[in-house]
């Protein structure tokens, strides 16, 4: 579960974010309800071999090398399960969400030391060692690619933000300045995690996707105020540090199997589908953008969306308007009435959870192979 959650490039880049924390999550819960097996078993087999009751045989088994510590932390992951449970991630913010997520920190090393007296690894100095470099290694890559890669970046680019831009009604870009930025080798669809030093969000990093190629020493990146973070963002100042961590995401042109490619975006997931709009090369192949947004007012980069447009040759198909109007409908029908040829396109799609849903289903009516689909949701 550490190792997957350490960010190392290779996984982030060749899996994808969001797979990961799917997996993540699976692990997450096997883990808690072998956690809890382990712990009744325990218990009952100390009753049934010294003829014990309940409560007699918990306070035998935590006299135990370590037991009092790793009881501790069995409570501390107790408290992360409920945290995660999706009702409970509702009613709290990301930021306290994450800060309660970090106790699983504390919880592994307060077990730690039973893990090695317990009767699998006691008296077996070989796998001992074995387990201890296995946690070595995963809180390793949490060390380099989690704290000591941002403080690079940090000491590397200098990231600040230089203006905030309005793009649309609540949607605001963070234009950030920094050195040497062609070092960090960012390809269009990937995304940072980004840790502003400000008051009220420092204590979390926000995954945004660049919202526009590097350029001059400039980032750019496209933020709706959604919740208690996001929205603060729209309020920071010019001159405001920033830790970068990534480039991280495998929504890239290394997915490719076609030459033609359709990217569909809705409302602010136009993100990293204006950076693939701009650099994505299609070579004989044709390259659509099919934008759906709810009003006019909602679309962002109009003007910049047509102009790439035209400089590429490439098309957009505008779905704008209400979801009733049977023209917006996300469905295979429509879908092949506004591209043809979508069945052996490769699409990538960002959008929220609802159209993403209904994006996967269309395309599976319109024939579409799932191998070809290209998408990642950074939703906690």
């Amino acid at each position: 579960m550490v190792v997957l959650m350490s960010r190392a490039p290779l996984l982030e880049r060749s899996i994808g974010a969001d797979r990961l924390a799917r997996w993540h999550g699976v692990g997450g819960r096997a883990f808690i309800v072998l956690l809890v097996i382990h712990v009744v078993a325990a218990v009952h087999s100390w009753m049934l071999s010294h003829w014990e009751d309940a409560f007699t045989a918990s306070l035998a088994v935590l006299g135990m090398p370590g037991l009092v510590a790793a009881t501790a932390g069995t409570v501390l992951f107790g408290v992360i399960a409920v945290m995660s449970v999706r009702a409970a991630r509702r009613s709290v913010s990301y930021e306290t969400w994450h800060g309660i997520h970090l106790l699983s920190y504390i919880a592994l090393a307060l077990s730690f030391t039973h893990e090695l007296a317990g009767p699998d690894l006691a008296g077996r100095p070989g796998l001992q060692i074995a387990w201890t470099l296995f946690f070595v290694c995963a809180l390793g890559l949490v060390l380099r690619y989690r704290v000591l890669k941002p403080l690079e970046h940090a000491w590397r680019h200098r990231l600040r933000i230089e203006r905030l831009v309005p793009e649309a009604d609540g949607v605001v870009s963070v234009i950030l300045r920094g050195r040497h930025i062609d070092e960090l080798r960012v390809e269009a669809g990937q995304f940072f995690r980004w840790r502003f030093l400000a008051p009220g969000v420092w204590r979390s990093a926000h995954p945004f996707s660049l919202s526009a190629p590097p350029g001059d020493d400039l980032l750019r990146i496209t933020v709706k105020a959604l919740g208690n973070g996001s929205h603060t963002l729209h309020s920071l100042r010019p001159g405001t540090r920033v830790l970068a961590e990534g480039p991280y995401g495998a929504m890239t042109h290394r997915k490719r199997t076609r030459e033609s490619v359709l990217l569909i975006a809705g409302g602010v997931g136009i993100t990293p589908m204006r950076a693939l709009f701009e650099e994505l090369e299609v070579g004989d192949g044709s390259l659509t953008l099919l934008y759906r947004a709810s009003r006019d007012d909602d679309v962002i980069f109009r003007d910049e969306l047509e102009e790439i447009a035209r400089l590429r040759g490439a098309s957009i198909v505008w779905m704008i308007g209400p979801s009733t109007d049977p023209r917006n409908s996300m469905t295979g029908a429509n879908l092949t009435r506004l591209v043809p040829d979508v069945a052996a396109r490769d699409v990538y799609v960002c959008a929220s959870r609802g159209l993403s849903r209904a994006v996967r289903s269309a395309l599976k009516d319109a024939g579409h192979p799932p191998a070809r689909l290209h998408e990642e949701v950074f939703a906690f």
